[in-house]
């Protein structure tokens, strides 16, 4: 035995030797590599290197970042995203870094990559108040790019291999289509005319069908796609409507509801037509309902006010920057913002996805997904 365990050290150190003289670089692979995409519920700074309105590149956002020191990275939320904490537990040595960084190359794409974009969405037309934001066609369009490169890292085939095996894409949009598209009067007034909200929300399924396909045909095998969350019950929607502070407003939770009812339609029909794929779904919209009714048993004092903001009534309107008031206990808010969870928030809400039973994450959870 001690024989054999010597022999297949030497084959080990040998074959490093030779990889070096050759001047081809060896790469560790870790357990998982994660590729995220999506919004600003997991952008982690892509936004800071295009000309937007959306950003949180300014303090107190990140203030509880750990791998910062506290300074704003572009992460919409006082810590780690969901993402974030997603991939710890999953066994990621680091976070995937923004597409957009400029050291997003060579040996650090193994940890895979984060697309995602503040005010992105399905549609194209999607957040066009921002200005610019990277939507989910050309995130997939930079997916790509890095496909391209991982077959320039480590050859087609075992580039092929390795996001058969060690990579899950991370899919985590559509809100904004609802909240800066569809629900915008100012933008949507036009929209909300002329599609009903069937149409619409068929317009959605259709986009994302095709950008999951697409994904698909570039070797993404496993998949976990979240589906939206109560949108009438984050602050902003709760200031706007002025409704009372255990109240959500009704009609954003039924446009979510019925999208995600054609989205769990969806992922069964793609795991039956995509040969070797597994999509699994992120049942995001009850998990947050379940925290923000009963958000004391998770040890939290508010689900209503967000914890920066503008210190109306649930500091709702104006995003989370300088200016902003800021809570004196970040853990004790479900909200950081008008429109993002705390970190705090976010852990618990990663524990379900990676742990948790087929009323949260169906139909496996993501550990049981990354073991396929």
């Amino acid at each position: 035995m001690a024989r054999a365990v010597a022999a297949m050290a030497v084959v080990v150190v040998l074959s490093v030797v030779a990889a070096a003289v050759s001047g081809e670089e060896v790469y560790e692979f870790g357990t998982g590599a994660s590729f995220i995409f999506g919004d600003s519920l997991v952008d982690a700074g892509n936004n800071n290197y295009i000309p937007s309105l959306s950003k949180a590149n300014m303090t107190p956002n990140g203030i509880d970042f750990a791998a910062s020191g506290g300074m704003p990275t572009g992460r919409f939320t006082n810590g780690r995203t969901i993402a974030d904490i997603i991939g710890e537990m999953l066994g990621q040595t680091d976070y995937s870094p923004p597409f957009l960084a400029p050291n997003t190359t060579g040996g650090a794409l193994l940890n895979g990559v984060n697309y995602a974009s503040g005010g992105a969405g399905i549609l194209n037309g999607t957040g066009r108040i921002f200005v610019n934001r990277i939507g989910m066609d050309l995130q997939v369009d930079y997916f790509n790019i890095t496909r391209k490169q991982l077959d320039d890292l480590l050859g087609n085939d075992k580039a092929k291999e390795w996001l058969k095996r060690k990579a899950i894409f991370s899919i985590t949009v559509g809100s904004n289509d609802f909240l800066n598209n569809y629900l915008m009067p100012v933008l949507s007034a036009g929209t909300r005319v002329a599609e009903s909200p069937d149409g619409f929300i068929n317009d959605l399924i259709i986009h994302l069908r095709e950008q999951l396909t697409r994904l698909y045909t570039l070797g993404a095998r496993k998949f976990v796609v979240a589906n939206v969350g109560p949108l009438g019950c984050i602050p902003y929607e709760k200031t706007i409507n002025r409704v009372g502070e255990n109240q959500c407003v009704s009609l954003p939770n039924q446009l979510a509801t019925q999208y995600n009812g054609r989205l769990r339609e969806l992922l069964v029909q793609l795991n039956g037509d995509l040969p070797g794929a597994r999509f699994c779904l992120a049942n995001v919209y009850d998990l947050v309902m379940e925290l923000i009714t009963n958000y004391q048993t998770y040890g939290f004092e508010t689900a209503s006010m967000a914890c920066c903001g503008d210190g109306g009534s649930y500091d709702g309107i104006v995003p989370c920057g300088p200016a902003s008031t800021m809570c004196d206990n970040r853990k004790s808010h479900v909200f950081w913002d008008p429109y993002h969870p705390s970190e705090a928030a976010n852990v618990m809400l990663a524990k379900y996805i990676v742990d948790g039973d087929s009323k949260y994450i169906s139909p496996i959870n993501l550990r049981k997904l990354l073991s396929l």
